[in-house]
């Protein structure tokens, strides 16, 4: 059996982010069921905030062409996505905006599965900054997103030292959006893969 090839990534950059503490354990337990996980930063991807009038004189820049063949190479995708007010992080909404400017063949979004998780300080886990990137994902994007979602309520006091989930709830949330990812990332790999 091919082992899929899983992008995971973080919505934020903040060292310490609980968002990049989730990635890193959805990483790990990806890797341990046998997945091909490359990490992503998008610090390592840096993008103005995209502008029209910028794209209209420059271009698509260098850094969404690349993130949008990295994409296009993937079985699937886990996407940590912090809330923000309510809302979706400024960081992860540009870089997508900006990937879906990249008008050269191929499609980063379909053809791949996402997966998507939070965790938040806050009661609520980033569950109303999930639904939002979920609506741009399926609806702006077109992409096939995974009706399990992995949500960590006050992730401040959620992982231990080795960066695993305390709560049971999330830990289990967690387990079956790993193995959704990965049965859906097996039965619709990437064509030509």
């Amino acid at each position: 059996m091919r082992h899929p090839r899983i992008l995971v990534c973080s919505g934020s950059t903040r060292s310490g982010s609980f968002n990049g503490r989730l990635a890193a354990l959805v990483a790990k337990r990806l890797a341990i069921l046998d997945a091909q996980v490359t990490r992503l930063s998008l610090k390592d991807y840096p993008l103005p905030v995209y502008d029209g009038d910028l794209e209209a004189e420059g271009g698509v820049p260098e850094n969404a062409r690349k993130l949008k063949r990295l994409l296009e190479v993937q079985d699937g995708v886990f996407l940590a996505c912090p809330e923000y007010n309510a809302g979706i992080a400024p960081l992860l909404k540009n870089t997508l905006d900006w990937i879906s400017r990249v008008k050269e063949p191929g499609d980063a979004f379909r053809n791949r599965v996402f997966a998507l998780g939070a965790a938040s300080p806050g009661a609520l886990g980033g569950m109303r900054g999930l639904i939002g990137m979920r609506t741009i994902l399926e609806v702006g994007l077109g992409a096939m997103v995974l009706p399990q979602m992995v949500s960590v309520a006050t992730a401040a006091s959620a992982f231990d030292e080795a960066g695993d989930l305390i709560d049971e709830r999330a830990d289990g949330q967690l387990d079956k959006l790993v193995d959704a990812l990965l049965r859906a990332a097996r039965s619709y790999p990437v064509k030509g893969a």
